[in-house]
């Protein structure tokens, strides 16, 4: 069978919008010579939908979109996720998808395996299939699945569900099986999933077609990736990362391809590329502004942004304090120069030592400590959303995994903003991607030199909050923090577990007081994107007023 690929980005909510995307590559795929075309899970509604879900003409009008997309095919059969009311006990709705054929009724099949771990929360709005079937279409029978409805035991967190769903359509004589999937990035699923899917068709001696969403919604970013696999599990058919593509795969195809795997660093810088273009395009923003400190996390933040919204669209904020460095500020003003974004000078110092003289008899003969620390990032976020107000710029925050984790962020301060780029993202990996922006990235046609100024990357890393302060005088080594941090926050190991694995146990007890202390903080942090295994934010739920020690 001739199969049509349309890796399509849509929007949560915009169903107008979601239909023209899904007509326009139905028709040219179906004029390209496709009998078949693929659309991804709840591509009418966008995933994941949440709670729109429950406003009272949000699911039928998916299903009135359902009915003009019928009405709009015509040779080739077109497959499309939305969403379906559940008639019977249970949830009201059904993630589904179905097949349209011209003058033919809609067939449906409903998703099975409804995951509700990690950032996942299905089984809060549907009904799983009550059983599956296969569909006869061009002389096949053809198995649908879902999404979650294909991974197999092995690659799930644990042992989650007692059905296995392509199993049975199998039995019942699926020749071919296609998966509509809304499956979002972490570091690493591009080739997971391709392992998956290789072994589950050589398990069963089927050709599989896995049609991947791509885009950002909220925090969570979809990489495509989608892939063909023919009966002995090789690959036929890749379509790119990160961007919509389409394309034709015949499930016959003897011709192997190799699977394309880009670095972890190219890959991170992509997916954080695509999550912040299409955070500030999906909720209206047209540019963006932020902070430059002149330390490798704003630099970073900055390169993501050209990329994601070209130059013209950035604007770079130089706010020097009284004890911001000469170094660090000249290395701000090179970055916005190498970058070729407009960069503001807006010093501090002033605003500072007025704010200090409103204090200058309640502190009296008090020593100055964090206090005054901190009301120089809240000044500074106070001239950022002031920007922001007038312009109608999107505030970028700076902020890396590694402080939010411990806290060393300023509420109010440098945590103000409408999202966080690289807040999933440990502070060794940012110096990777410092790296890879000033190798590879400018060596790919992309000004062909230096982006970030190597003194930013080489110099001890510090907030420049009082006189000759860097990280290290609160925090552990980076490398040491981000290996202890992966264990406690992503693989959820206690402390003794840590400390088992030759830490020393002092520093591991200063982690682990630090994040649980600092749950008050993330939750009122701006949305990050996530990309890693488990990140802050969505699919973490931690109580704040706790007392659990481990």
């Amino acid at each position: 069978m001739k199969i049509g690929f349309a890796q399509l980005n849509p929007t949560v909510g915009d169903l107008s919008g979601n239909f023209e995307k899904i007509v326009r590559a139905y028709e040219r795929l179906a004029a390209a010579g496709a009998e078949l075309v693929l659309a991804p899970e709840l591509a009418i509604t966008g995933y994941p939908p949440q709670d729109l879900l429950f406003k009272s003409r949000f699911v039928p009008e998916n299903l009135a979109i359902l009915e003009q997309l019928h009405s709009r095919v015509g040779r080739a059969a077109l497959l499309v996720g939305f969403v379906d009311r559940n008639e019977g006990r249970g949830k009201p709705f059904h993630n589904a998808a179905a097949l349209l054929e011209a003058g033919k009724p809609i067939r449906k099949a409903h998703k099975s395996l409804l995951p509700s771990y990690d950032v996942f929360d299905e089984d809060r709005y549907f009904e799983p299939a009550g059983r599956v079937e296969p569909f006869n279409l061009c002389g096949k029978k053809l198995g649908v699945t879902l999404c979650e409805d294909i991974w197999t035991e092995h690659y799930l967190p644990r042992p989650l569900y007692d059905i296995e769903p392509v199993r049975s359509l199998i039995e019942q004589g699926a020749e071919i099986i296609v998966n509509l999937s809304a499956s979002p990035f972490t570091l690493h699923k591009p080739a997971i999933r391709r392992e998956m899917v290789g072994a589950l068709a050589r398990a069963y001696q089927r050709p599989i077609c896995y049609c991947n969403a791509v885009g950002g919604n909220d925090q969570l970013v979809f990489d495509g990736n989608s892939i063909a696999v023919n009966a002995s599990g090789e690959l036929i058919a890749q379509l790119p990362g990160f961007r919509e593509e389409e394309a034709i795969v015949d499930t016959e195809s003897t011709s192997v391809i190799e699977f394309r795997e880009s670095k972890t660093t190219e890959e991170l810088f992509a997916a954080l590329s695509l999550g912040l273009r299409d955070y500030l395009r999906k909720c209206n923003f047209k540019s963006a502004v932020l902070g430059l400190s002149g330390g490798v996390d704003s630099a970073v933040v900055a390169a993501i942004a050209v990329d994601a919204l070209g130059a013209e669209n950035v604007v770079g904020v130089s706010m020097p304090s009284p004890y911001s460095s000469r170094g660090s500020i000249d290395d701000a003003l090179a970055l916005a120069r190498n970058l070729g974004i407009k960069c503001l000078e807006i010093p501090i110092t002033n605003a500072f030592a007025a704010f200090k003289a409103q204090f200058s008899e309640i502190f009296k003969g008090q020593p100055e400590n964090e206090t005054e620390e901190n009301m120089q990032p809240r000044l500074r976020a106070m001239t950022l959303m002031a920007l922001s107000n007038k312009f109608g710029h999107l505030l970028l925050t700076t902020g890396n995994k590694s402080e939010l984790a411990v806290g060393y962020c300023t509420m109010y301060g440098d945590m103000a903003g409408g999202l966080a780029v690289i807040s999933d993202v440990p502070k060794t990996m940012v110096y990777e991607l410092a790296r890879w922006i000033n190798s590879d990235y400018a060596s790919q046609g992309h000004r062909g030199r230096e982006i970030i100024p190597r003194s930013i990357i080489e110099k001890p890393p510090s907030a420049e909050l009082k006189p000759n302060q860097t990280d290290q005088d609160t925090l552990p080594p980076y490398d040491i923090l981000d290996e202890i941090l992966r264990l406690y926050v992503e693989e959820n190991l206690s402390a003794r577990d840590i400390i088992a694995h030759g830490f020393d146990e002092k520093t591991v007890r200063w982690v682990q007081r630090r994040v649980d202390l600092n749950e008050y903080k993330r939750e009122q942090a701006a949305p990050g994107l996530k990309v890693t295994s488990l990140a802050f934010g969505v699919g973490r739920r931690m109580p704040i007023a706790q007392k659990y020690v481990d």
